[in-house]
Protein backbone atom coordinates (compact mmCIF):
# COMPACT_ATOMS: atom_id res chain seq x y z
CA UNK A 1 0.00 0.00 0.00
CA UNK A 2 1.52 3.31 -1.10
CA UNK A 3 1.71 5.83 1.74
CA UNK A 4 3.09 9.28 2.46
CA UNK A 5 4.10 9.81 6.08
CA UNK A 6 4.50 13.24 7.64
CA UNK A 7 5.80 12.91 11.21
CA UNK A 8 5.51 15.78 13.65
CA UNK A 9 9.22 15.43 14.43
CA UNK A 10 11.88 13.53 12.49
CA UNK A 11 13.09 10.44 14.28
CA UNK A 12 10.32 10.51 16.89
CA UNK A 13 6.87 8.96 17.26
CA UNK A 14 4.03 11.27 18.24
CA UNK A 15 1.40 10.05 20.72
CA UNK A 16 -1.33 10.53 18.09
CA UNK A 17 -1.41 9.30 14.51
CA UNK A 18 -4.05 10.38 12.00
CA UNK A 19 -4.46 8.00 9.05
CA UNK A 20 -6.34 9.45 6.08
CA UNK A 21 -7.71 7.62 3.02
CA UNK A 22 -8.32 9.57 -0.20
CA UNK A 23 -11.29 10.15 -2.45
CA UNK A 24 -11.64 8.14 -5.67
CA UNK A 25 -9.16 9.16 -8.36
CA UNK A 26 -7.02 10.87 -5.68
CA UNK A 27 -3.87 9.76 -3.93
CA UNK A 28 -1.68 10.49 -0.91
CA UNK A 29 0.03 13.41 -2.65
CA UNK A 30 -3.32 15.21 -3.02
CA UNK A 31 -3.50 15.60 0.74
CA UNK A 32 -0.11 17.28 0.73
CA UNK A 33 -1.01 19.59 -2.16
CA UNK A 34 -4.25 20.54 -0.41
CA UNK A 35 -2.33 21.76 2.65
CA UNK A 36 -3.20 19.01 5.13
CA UNK A 37 0.40 18.71 6.35
CA UNK A 38 0.92 22.45 6.43
CA UNK A 39 -2.19 22.98 8.54
CA UNK A 40 -0.91 20.57 11.19
CA UNK A 41 2.54 22.16 11.24
CA UNK A 42 1.11 25.68 11.45
CA UNK A 43 -0.61 24.59 14.65
CA UNK A 44 2.53 22.84 16.04
CA UNK A 45 0.50 19.72 16.77
CA UNK A 46 2.20 16.58 18.06
CA UNK A 47 0.44 14.52 15.41
CA UNK A 48 1.97 12.13 12.91
CA UNK A 49 0.12 11.93 9.60
CA UNK A 50 -0.18 8.96 7.25
CA UNK A 51 -1.90 9.33 3.86
CA UNK A 52 -2.55 6.06 2.04
CA UNK A 53 -3.45 5.08 -1.51
CA UNK A 54 -6.53 2.97 -2.25
CA UNK A 55 -6.61 0.60 -5.22
CA UNK A 56 -9.99 0.02 -6.88
CA UNK A 57 -9.15 -3.63 -7.46
CA UNK A 58 -8.87 -4.16 -3.72
CA UNK A 59 -12.10 -2.29 -3.07
CA UNK A 60 -14.05 -4.47 -5.49
CA UNK A 61 -12.30 -7.61 -4.20
CA UNK A 62 -13.22 -6.59 -0.63
CA UNK A 63 -9.62 -7.03 0.52
CA UNK A 64 -8.77 -3.39 1.22
CA UNK A 65 -10.27 -3.14 4.71
CA UNK A 66 -8.12 -5.98 6.14
CA UNK A 67 -5.06 -4.41 4.49
CA UNK A 68 -5.77 -1.00 6.03
CA UNK A 69 -5.97 -2.62 9.44
CA UNK A 70 -2.85 -4.76 8.95
CA UNK A 71 -0.63 -2.17 7.27
CA UNK A 72 -1.79 1.11 8.83
CA UNK A 73 -3.72 0.66 12.08
CA UNK A 74 -1.92 -2.24 13.75
CA UNK A 75 1.59 -0.78 13.19
CA UNK A 76 0.46 2.50 14.74
CA UNK A 77 -0.93 0.68 17.76
CA UNK A 78 2.30 -1.30 18.03
CA UNK A 79 4.16 2.04 18.14
CA UNK A 80 2.02 3.05 21.11
CA UNK A 81 -0.01 5.63 19.16
CA UNK A 82 -3.64 6.51 19.55
CA UNK A 83 -5.19 6.38 16.07
CA UNK A 84 -7.75 8.64 14.43
CA UNK A 85 -8.80 6.99 11.17
CA UNK A 86 -10.29 9.21 8.49
CA UNK A 87 -11.10 9.50 4.84
CA UNK A 88 -12.74 11.52 2.12
CA UNK A 89 -15.59 10.30 -0.12
CA UNK A 90 -14.64 6.69 -0.99
CA UNK A 91 -11.92 6.91 1.65
CA UNK A 92 -14.55 7.92 4.18
CA UNK A 93 -16.61 4.88 3.27
CA UNK A 94 -13.58 2.63 3.80
CA UNK A 95 -12.76 4.33 7.11
CA UNK A 96 -16.32 3.64 8.28
CA UNK A 97 -16.03 0.02 7.15
CA UNK A 98 -12.78 -0.35 9.13
CA UNK A 99 -14.32 1.21 12.22
CA UNK A 100 -17.32 -1.12 11.95
CA UNK A 101 -14.99 -4.13 12.07
CA UNK A 102 -13.34 -3.13 15.37
CA UNK A 103 -14.08 0.36 16.74
CA UNK A 104 -12.13 -0.40 19.92
CA UNK A 105 -8.85 -0.03 18.02
CA UNK A 106 -9.53 3.63 17.22
CA UNK A 107 -9.33 6.85 19.22
CA UNK A 108 -11.69 8.50 16.74
CA UNK A 109 -13.19 8.52 13.27
CA UNK A 110 -13.07 11.54 10.93
CA UNK A 111 -14.88 11.40 7.59
CA UNK A 112 -15.47 14.17 5.05
CA UNK A 113 -18.26 13.79 2.46
CA UNK A 114 -18.20 9.99 2.77
CA UNK A 115 -19.58 7.72 0.10
CA UNK A 116 -22.52 6.05 1.86
CA UNK A 117 -23.66 3.44 -0.58
CA UNK A 118 -26.00 3.25 -3.53
CA UNK A 119 -29.28 5.10 -3.88
CA UNK A 120 -31.01 1.77 -3.22
CA UNK A 121 -30.01 1.59 0.45
CA UNK A 122 -30.00 5.34 1.08
CA UNK A 123 -33.40 5.68 -0.61
CA UNK A 124 -34.76 2.92 1.60
CA UNK A 125 -33.49 4.75 4.71
CA UNK A 126 -34.92 8.08 3.54
CA UNK A 127 -38.34 6.53 2.86
CA UNK A 128 -38.27 5.03 6.37
CA UNK A 129 -37.91 8.53 7.81
CA UNK A 130 -34.21 8.30 8.64
CA UNK A 131 -31.76 5.96 10.30
CA UNK A 132 -33.51 5.99 13.68
CA UNK A 133 -36.75 4.58 12.25
CA UNK A 134 -35.16 2.42 9.55
CA UNK A 135 -35.37 -1.33 10.19
CA UNK A 136 -32.49 -3.18 8.48
CA UNK A 137 -33.21 -6.24 6.41
CA UNK A 138 -31.65 -9.59 7.20
CA UNK A 139 -27.95 -9.09 6.58
CA UNK A 140 -26.15 -11.05 3.88
CA UNK A 141 -22.42 -11.67 4.22
CA UNK A 142 -21.66 -9.58 1.13
CA UNK A 143 -24.00 -6.68 1.92
CA UNK A 144 -21.35 -4.18 3.04
CA UNK A 145 -23.61 -1.15 2.51
CA UNK A 146 -26.34 -2.35 4.83
CA UNK A 147 -23.69 -3.43 7.35
CA UNK A 148 -22.28 0.10 7.19
CA UNK A 149 -25.66 1.70 7.90
CA UNK A 150 -26.31 -0.69 10.77
CA UNK A 151 -23.05 0.62 12.23
CA UNK A 152 -23.99 4.26 11.58
CA UNK A 153 -27.24 3.58 13.45
CA UNK A 154 -25.17 2.84 16.60
CA UNK A 155 -22.77 5.80 16.48
CA UNK A 156 -24.76 8.36 18.49
CA UNK A 157 -24.81 6.13 21.57
CA UNK A 158 -21.52 4.33 20.99
CA UNK A 159 -18.16 5.11 22.64
CA UNK A 160 -16.26 5.97 19.44
CA UNK A 161 -15.73 9.73 18.86
CA UNK A 162 -16.97 10.63 15.37
CA UNK A 163 -16.41 13.75 13.28
CA UNK A 164 -18.48 14.16 10.09
CA UNK A 165 -17.56 17.04 7.80
CA UNK A 166 -19.66 17.96 4.80
CA UNK A 167 -20.18 20.69 2.23
CA UNK A 168 -23.70 22.08 2.10
CA UNK A 169 -23.62 22.22 -1.73
CA UNK A 170 -22.09 18.75 -2.15
CA UNK A 171 -23.93 16.80 -4.84
CA UNK A 172 -24.28 13.94 -2.35
CA UNK A 173 -25.52 16.21 0.47
CA UNK A 174 -28.91 14.44 0.89
CA UNK A 175 -27.10 11.20 1.73
CA UNK A 176 -24.72 13.01 4.07
CA UNK A 177 -27.66 14.55 5.88
CA UNK A 178 -29.03 11.06 6.54
CA UNK A 179 -25.82 10.22 8.38
CA UNK A 180 -25.70 13.61 10.11
CA UNK A 181 -29.18 13.01 11.52
CA UNK A 182 -27.89 9.80 13.12
CA UNK A 183 -25.15 11.66 15.04
CA UNK A 184 -25.09 14.16 17.86
CA UNK A 185 -25.08 17.77 16.68
CA UNK A 186 -21.56 18.39 18.01
CA UNK A 187 -20.23 15.58 15.80
CA UNK A 188 -21.28 17.28 12.54
CA UNK A 189 -19.47 20.16 10.83
CA UNK A 190 -21.10 21.67 7.74
CA UNK A 191 -19.49 24.39 5.64
CA UNK A 192 -20.40 26.05 2.37
CA UNK A 193 -18.84 24.10 -0.48
CA UNK A 194 -19.08 21.16 -2.82
CA UNK A 195 -17.45 17.79 -3.36
CA UNK A 196 -13.94 19.17 -3.85
CA UNK A 197 -10.56 19.66 -2.25
CA UNK A 198 -11.00 23.33 -1.22
CA UNK A 199 -14.02 22.30 0.84
CA UNK A 200 -12.21 19.32 2.35
CA UNK A 201 -9.18 21.45 3.18
CA UNK A 202 -11.39 23.86 5.13
CA UNK A 203 -13.09 20.96 6.91
CA UNK A 204 -9.65 19.58 7.82
CA UNK A 205 -8.58 22.82 9.44
CA UNK A 206 -11.81 22.96 11.43
CA UNK A 207 -11.34 19.33 12.49
CA UNK A 208 -7.86 20.14 13.78
CA UNK A 209 -9.13 23.18 15.68
CA UNK A 210 -12.17 21.52 17.27
CA UNK A 211 -10.90 17.99 17.88
CA UNK A 212 -7.12 18.06 18.23
CA UNK A 213 -6.43 21.52 19.67
CA UNK A 214 -9.43 21.85 21.97
CA UNK A 215 -12.33 19.51 22.74
CA UNK A 216 -15.56 20.09 20.90
CA UNK A 217 -17.99 22.26 22.85
CA UNK A 218 -21.60 21.19 23.33
CA UNK A 219 -23.86 22.09 20.44
CA UNK A 220 -23.26 22.12 16.68
CA UNK A 221 -19.92 23.08 15.19
CA UNK A 222 -19.93 26.52 13.58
Amino acid sequence: MQVISAPARAGAIAPLRVVMLPAAYSGPDDFVRAGFVGAVRERSLEVDLVFAAVEFAEVTARTVVPRIRQQLIQPALADGCAVWLGGISLGGYLALCCAERDPRELAGLCVFAPYLGSHIVTGEIARAGGVDTWVPRELRDDDDEQRLWRFIKTLRTGPLPVHLGLGSEDRFAPRHRLMAAALSAQDVDAVSGGHDWPTWQRLWERFLDTRLIRPAAPGPLR
